[in-house]
């Protein structure tokens, strides 16, 4: 039986609008994602590259684009919140493990915590026995350590875990393992429907 549920934080809670940010960004006259941007992305996420050097990056390729620019158009990626997700995470809380593991960088999280709020913020984060941040981490879904360090650290059984995000790359890493999954599909599914599509039983 389910004892633990490790949740995936983008497009599981908060919503993404990714065809926003690349819009954002051909607005500020970014033609096509260069592969550089990639990488750059990659490790910032990991806590590999400041803030100051992922900006810098993308004015190489935008010359004319303040900080401010690059850092609106990246934060334009984070759609609402709704607060019935909330309310449905807090049901949880006291009936199961719960842990966040996302794939993010401080910006967001600085931005996610400065629009909703800090009472929201608090109300989320408070809901974790631990939040895993990849940027905080040094290491990003899929890579199989993410899964372990959760595991090994809090003495989690993979077989009574349950892992919720959707990438399906990141839910196969976390499968490899043992852990139970569940790839939401974005746009059909939502996390508040866990019971009724008996993902896991109450």
């Amino acid at each position: 039986m389910i004892n633990t549920i490790i949740f995936d934080f983008g497009d599981v809670f908060i919503n993404l609008d990714k065809p926003g940010v690349d819009k954002a960004f051909r607005n500020l006259g970014l033609k096509e994602w260069h592969a550089d941007l990639d990488e750059l992305n990659k490790r910032f996420e990991v806590g590999k590259a400041t803030e100051l050097e992922f900006i810098q990056g993308f004015q190489k390729h935008l010359p004319n684009a303040s900080i401010d620019d690059i850092r609106k158009a990246w934060n334009s990626v984070l759609g609402d919140f709704p607060e019935y997700r909330l309310d449905f995470l807090q049901s949880l809380k006291g009936k199961y493990r719960l842990f966040l593991l996302s794939n993010t960088d401080k910006i967001h999280i600085d931005h996610f915590e400065h629009r909703e709020g800090m009472s929201f913020s608090r109300d989320f984060y408070n809901c974790f026995e631990k939040i895993y941040f990849s940027y905080e981490m040094g290491m990003r879904k899929p890579d199989e350590n993410s899964y372990k360090l959760l595991l090994n650290k809090h003495d989690l059984s993979p077989k009574r875990t349950l892992f919720i995000d959707d990438k399906k790359e990141n839910t196969e890493a976390a499968a490899s393992l043992g852990i139970e999954v569940w790839n939401l599909k974005v746009g059909q599914e939502d996390v508040t429907d866990l019971f009724a599509k008996k993902i896991i039983t109450l």
